[in-house]
């Protein structure tokens, strides 16, 4: 829509992050809009743009400020389901944005619906995947005719001037905006643009908070044991935690190991190649023991219906599709696939590297009577050539009507 057409003073809901795309946004939509703006806030454990957020939106012309503590229900309704799900993109991003933007949008939704919003209003580009994360999930809350304002994508704003515009109105832009995007979330922390825009580039140290360079880690491995129950972690070292403190402190603890960055080039919605960094030593470790804990418990068959399952599920949210009615049938099933998946798993951390040390579980399919060259059961040689024989008949017998016909 035109800017023309939203002349005349109207009551807009705004996902406010606080940081500078949204920050401008007010003062635009204020100036060339006439609106009257709510902001609204989504703790999803983003510590670093929270401090004084409130009072950035009412010194950037904000009528009321909503901050809304969902760490909680982030972490039990959005990254547990993504665990079970082993949910890596493309095997690499484990979705802290794509499973961040639903959560958010459905509460700005909500004080939309309880404010009597004429309209609701994002900080997303043009380019990314976010756009289509907030505007099909807003228009499954309000309705497919729901007005979606987005300045940045509309006007298609830079960030230089989004900085410019800001400075014009006295605010200060912090330095790391302007060298780097950053979204951050107990899942991940995700670091764009700048120098990161050439992928022959490695990234500045400075680019990182959460992890440290392996030459800074310590000299002596971390060793951790983590416990699931029925796909879900609940113990560090037989120590029960709260969901919000588990991911907190693996993310502190394992990150000062060096280990939880990611570099690579990631496949956007759009039809884009870009170039992603991220920081996520929790999510990484907990889907890498959910997935050696399932090798443990589910048969063959069940892995390789898993393993695809989970690639329906992963890129359903990437692609912002959340509300998906698939969705719902692919979480039943991978509910219904973990629930063995119950157990403990050690892992061994050492200079930005993670390795799966021990595993055990209740229901594991693994047996050393069965297994051991030593002692237990083994099978006859009679046994054993049969077997081998039915097996191997299809491909013996494929291999040899081929060759006669060919020669």
């Amino acid at each position: 829509m035109n800017i023309e057409y939203r002349v005349g003073m109207m009551k807009v809901v705004l996902a406010y992050s606080g940081g500078l795309d949204t920050s401008t946004i007010i003062v635009l939509l204020k100036e060339k809009y006439d609106a009257e703006v709510i902001t609204v806030t989504v703790d999803v454990g983003q510590k670093g743009e929270l401090e004084g957020v409130e009072e950035k939106a009412y010194e950037l012309g904000a009528s009321k400020h909503y901050t809304i503590d969902a760490k909680k229900e982030f972490i039990e309704e959005y990254v547990f389901p993504a665990v079970k799900a082993n949910a890596l993109y493309e095997d690499k991003y484990p979705l802290g944005s794509a499973l961040a933007r639903p959560l958010i949008a459905k509460k700005v939704a909500e004080i939309a619906i309880q404010e009597g919003a004429d309209a609701v209003a994002h900080g997303c580009t043009g380019k990314g995947n976010d756009q289509v994360r907030f505007d099909v999930t807003l228009k499954a809350y309000l309705g497919s005719e729901v007005d979606i304002i987005a300045p940045v994508r509309e006007l298609r704003l830079t960030r230089a001037r989004s900085i410019e515009i800001l400075n014009k109105h006295g605010y200060n832009v912090s330095s790391i905006h302007k060298k780097f995007s950053i979204d951050e979330n107990l899942w991940s922390r995700s670091i764009e643009g700048g120098i990161l825009e050439d992928p022959m580039e490695e990234p500045p140290e400075e680019a990182f908070e959460w992890t440290k360079p392996y030459h800074e880690a310590p000299d002596h491995p971390l060793y951790l044991d983590i416990e699931f129950r029925e796909g879900l972690p609940y113990k560090v070292n037989g120590e029960v935690y709260d969901e919000v403190e588990m991911i907190e402190l693996l993310n502190g603890l394992i990150g000062s190991y060096g280990y939880g960055r990611i570099d690579y080039i990631e496949s956007r919605v759009i039809g884009l190649k870009s170039r992603e960094v991220y920081e996520a030593p929790a999510a990484l470790t907990l889907i890498e023991a959910h997935k050696e804990l399932e090798r443990m418990v589910l048969t063959p068959k069940e892995l390789r219906l898993k393993k695809y399952l989970d690639g329906l599920w992963t890129d359903l949210v990437y692609q912002g599709l959340w509300i998906d009615p698939l969705k719902t049938h692919l979480d039943i099933a991978i509910d219904s696939l973990n629930k063995y998946v119950t157990g403990k798993v050690k892992l061994k951390v050492y200079k930005g590297a993670l390795v799966i040390v021990g595993r055990e579980s209740p229901y594991s399919l693994y047996s050393k009577d069965l297994i051991s060259y030593d002692e237990g059961w083994y099978p006859t040689s009679e046994e054993a050539e049969g077997f081998i024989k039915l097996y191997s008949l299809y491909s013996l017998t494929a291999n040899k009507a081929r060759k006669e016909v060919e020669n």
